[in-house]
């Protein structure tokens, strides 16, 4: 297959090309710079710059492109930048996914914040999404910017993804600094789910939705069996050899989180059930499994 990718440099975005070029497939990554070699193509979404030749001879168009999660959520510049470089790139590639002679398949990035918090309630790609967090309103114009390769008759998978975790992951370094200084905490009473998946299944799924030419939809991309926060707490830091009996209280967090405490505090029981219907066998099924592998 010929696979192009926006987002191509970030952390996901650099294994799923890897993991594609050993398994055969050509990768070309979307630059935004001068193109150096063959397998980079510069685009500008913003300024309406992009080689539609290109999208229109691939196979799969991949969206991963974004600004960090991580920033200042009260900052207004932060919370524009993490709308906008997130639905401007998607949009840019469905328009250009649905002018192609040959619609390609489009893959388009999202995020289990979709949901919004529905407590203890199991969710799967057909549940609502409720409420106006942050990355919830982020979450559902991301989604909605896929429209137009929908309405040209490609296929498209919308991911949804939960926090992806690796020993070189952000989010994973992150909270290994603070449970090696003795600051593991779960966060409020840790009763509410917090999905998560491993990086070799987020890999392994998208690479398997971008070669499964008969599937397509929404697909939850998290481990089957979701944590809750204490469980999460408490596995990373026997993992760790760390104690674990501190909490962060809900105002605390609140505060210091700004419109980004939802992320922190919403209850998302999230289950990928899409995507075992379409087939795909999880190496990684629950907490333990995730973590064991983002350690090793």
């Amino acid at each position: 297959m010929r696979v192009v990718i926006a987002g191509a440099s970030g952390f996901l975005g650099t294994h799923l090309s890897d993991h594609l070029r050993v398994h055969g497939h050509e990768v070309v990554a979307l630059v935004r710079r001068e193109a150096q070699c063959p397998t980079e193509s510069e685009w500008d979404p913003y300024a309406g710059v992009l080689d539609e030749a290109l999208v229109g001879g691939a196979d799969v168009v991949v969206n991963l492109a974004g600004s960090p999660l991580f920033g200042n959520p009260h900052s207004a510049r932060y919370r524009r930048e993490l709308m906008e470089s997130r639905v401007v790139t998607t949009r840019v590639l469905a328009e250009a996914v649905a002018a192609s002679e040959r619609p390609p398949a489009f893959l388009a990035n999202n995020g289990t914040s979709f949901y919004g918090d529905h407590g203890a309630d199991p969710l799967t790609e057909e549940s609502d999404s409720l409420g106006d967090g942050l990355l919830t309103r982020v979450t559902r114009e991301w989604q909605a910017a896929a429209q137009p390769a929908l309405d040209a008759g490609a296929r498209v998978c919308v991911l949804r993804t939960a926090p992806v975790l690796d020993r070189a992951s952000l989010t994973l370094r992150l909270l290994r600094g603070l449970f090696k200084s003795g600051m593991a905490a779960r966060l409020s009473s840790g009763e509410q789910y917090f999905p998560i998946i491993s990086l070799r299944d987020w890999v392994g799924a998208a690479t398997y939705l971008a070669e499964s030419h008969d599937v397509s939809g929404v697909f939850n991309l998290c481990c089957p069996v979701t944590p809750t926060n204490r469980e999460f707490t408490d596995t990373l830091a026997h993992a760790l050899r760390r104690p674990s009996f501190l909490a962060a209280p809900a105002p605390v967090l609140r505060l210091a989180a700004g419109q980004m405490a939802p992320e922190l505090l919403n209850s998302v029981n999230v289950r990928p059930a899409a995507l075992e219907r379409a087939g795909y066998d999880f190496e990684d099924e629950d907490v333990r499994e995730v973590l064991a592998a983002a350690l090793s």
